[in-house]
């Protein structure tokens, strides 16, 4: 049981980083910031389990924290009020080719970062933009000016 509550407590803690981290980051992840990801599974690992390499407590663990996953996208899928806090909510950072700077700075989204995201989407700047939108998954969506 004490393996359970640990990898309970583990997935919180997780979640709760990757909220905290925000979606942008996670979105574009540089070779720095995979490195840290594993070592920040390797490390939550070892809080989890301990000293416990038994193939029932990798299969305790591992379905602890299948489930909680699963548990977290049906409470968001079946209750919308928590949606926001458990998914977080799309932010305009551009309306009417004019940037929002205080949602880009909430974001740590820079006036280049946008530029270049623009330029993905065949987009030459930031004025031909009706809106853009920063996506719960990370990515911007532009709806270019008709």
């Amino acid at each position: 049981m004490d393996l359970v509550v640990r990898a309970a407590v583990a997935f919180a803690f997780v979640y709760l980083l990757t909220r905290v981290i925000g979606r942008r980051e996670l979105s574009s992840m540089q070779p720095f910031d995979l490195i840290m990801l594993v070592m920040i599974g390797d490390l939550v690992q070892q809080g989890v389990t301990q000293n416990d390499f038994s193939v029932t407590g990798a299969l305790l663990v591992g379905g602890t924290i299948g489930l909680l996953t699963v548990l977290v996208s049906f409470v968001s899928f079946r209750v919308p009020w928590l949606r926001p806090a458990l998914d977080g909510e799309p932010v305009v950072v551009v309306e009417d080719g004019k940037p929002i700077e205080r949602n880009l700075r909430r974001n740590r989204i820079t006036l280049e970062e946008l530029a270049a995201a623009a330029r993905q989407n065949a987009i030459a700047s930031i004025e031909d933009v009706q809106w853009a939108v920063l996506e719960t998954n990370g990515r911007i969506s532009f709806i270019p000016r008709s």
